[in-house]
């Protein structure tokens, strides 16, 4: 209702048929009804019109894949402000080497901006929650960075297993081996390489290692990483016809 009178139009998302039935007879009463859209559903399922912007107060529990959702969606919009659990928020606004830094810090962060806007304390609400809120603006980066984005999630997800592990530990472990291999006779099947030219797995252990060296990281800590980090690593190991999906 806040939203109707400054803007052009305003899609409401909403599963609670309860909801639905309030916000109708309110809008009803006032000369802004032609500018409202409901939509009745899961957000997480129903496919979204183009929009501009994305105000939303979310169930907290769909905070990581309706961000992601969000992350993906096409075409690219100005941005999303969303309130979440403030824990939540802190991850998405962290910076390397921080306590919060993260898998999803990083691969937020890769997709778009993040800025924290305001804290909401459990007293702004009725009845009051057990946790305290944030407010968080994300801004989508357009273009996005011209790489596979579940190729770089493969990668991190090794790195951020074990965090305050190096990456030598990290990689120099049987089931991402294993892992890798996978990938890698994927690779070759699809590209047609004789199985006499593959590599075999302990020529691979080898190659990994040879990376880490090569990028100066096995030394390195996820937690401790930045993106141009994992950027120059996921580079290094293609380049090697390694991968990670």
């Amino acid at each position: 209702m806040q939203l109707l009178p400054v803007c052009k139009k305003v899609i409401a998302v909403e599963f609670d048929p309860r909801m639905i039935a309030e916000l109708t007879k309110r809008v009803q009463e006032t000369e802004f009804k032609t500018r409202l859209q409901i939509i009745h559903g899961d957000v997480m399922k129903v496919d979204l019109p183009y929009f501009d912007v994305c105000v939303a107060n979310i169930p907290y529990q769909i905070s990581s894949p309706l961000t992601f959702k969000l992350l993906t969606h096409r075409p690219f919009y100005r941005a999303a402000v969303l309130m979440f659990q403030e824990e939540f928020a802190q991850r998405l606004v962290a910076k390397p080497g921080s306590a919060n830094w993260c898998r999803l810090s990083l691969n937020t962060q890769l997709l778009a901006r993040c800025d924290h806007v305001m804290k909401v304390g459990k007293a702004n609400f009725r009845p009051p929650p057990k946790v305290e809120s944030a407010v968080v603006r994300i801004e989508p980066r357009n273009p996005p960075p011209p790489i596979n984005f579940m190729e770089w999630d493969g990668l991190v997800r090794i790195c951020f297993s074990r965090p305050h592990k190096t990456l030598r530990a990290s990689f120099n472990n049987k089931n991402v081996l294993q892992m890798i291999m996978k990938n890698y006779s994927t690779f070759c099947a699809m590209t047609n390489v004789k199985p006499e030219d593959r590599i075999a797995p302990d020529a691979m252990l080898k190659l990994v290692l040879e990376v880490l060296d090569k990028t100066e990281l096995g030394a390195q800590r996820a937690s401790k990483m930045t993106q141009d980090h994992f950027l120059t690593l996921l580079s290094e190991f293609n380049a090697q016809n390694i991968h990670f999906n």
